[in-house]
């Protein structure tokens, strides 16, 4: 059966919402260590993740333009001096306040709004060895949208690689004879999916 729209929303308040709880439990030291985001802090990555609640549409076209119209720069500058503006208890809030925004990313739409909550969250979460487990649900929906189109877009390079889940019944890819499986469970498997890089599985 299809996914409504509104059953996509109640997964992006409840993922913000229990983000914000992670957040709200870290300590100093946490905040300030890396993220899979290369280059950015927990403080910056949950700086970006709520600025599309924070800047409107004129000032985030400001901003852009500040940058020369290279987005990636844009981002990194915003989400960098938000981090330095903004107190923890602030950037977790930002989050659980903003639980039912209806923002999305340019292109997408809701599914897109989902996965980059879940995507930054794990970006988050994975380094700190926290052990959140993204809920069944939410991860049918986002393994749902990954296609050659999303690979190229978040520059995942899985060329001849074929993703099997351990603990879903859910695969990518056709294993060839030159064909590498990575056989992970299904939420590593996103990370990949959108770009990110792993250790190999021992």
């Amino acid at each position: 059966m299809e996914t409504t729209a509104a059953e996509i929303r109640a997964e992006i308040a409840a993922e913000r919402r229990e983000l914000a709880d992670v957040l709200d439990g870290l300590t100093d030291a946490q905040w300030d260590a890396p993220t899979l985001c290369g280059g950015w802090r927990v403080r910056e990555t949950a700086g970006h993740m709520s600025m599309g609640f924070r800047y409107s549409f004129g000032r985030t076209a400001l901003e852009l333009v500040r940058a020369g119209g290279n987005l990636h720069r844009m981002t990194d500058r915003v989400a960098r001096r938000d981090a330095a503006a903004l107190s923890p208890r602030e950037l977790a809030a930002a989050l659980r306040d903003n639980a039912h925004h209806p923002w999305t990313p340019p292109v997408g739409g809701l599914t897109s709004a989902l996965g980059h909550d879940v995507i930054h969250g794990l970006d988050i979460t994975v380094p700190l060895g926290l052990g959140r487990r993204i809920p069944e649900e939410r991860l049918r929906m986002l393994l749902g949208t990954v296609t050659p189109r999303t690979l190229r877009f978040f520059g995942a390079d899985l060329d001849g690689v074929a993703l099997r889940a351990t603990d879903l019944d859910w695969s990518y890819g056709t294993a060839g004879p030159v064909a590498r499986v990575e056989s992970r469970p299904a939420q590593e498997l996103l990370l990949l999916a959108y770009g990110r890089t792993l250790p190999r599985p021992e």
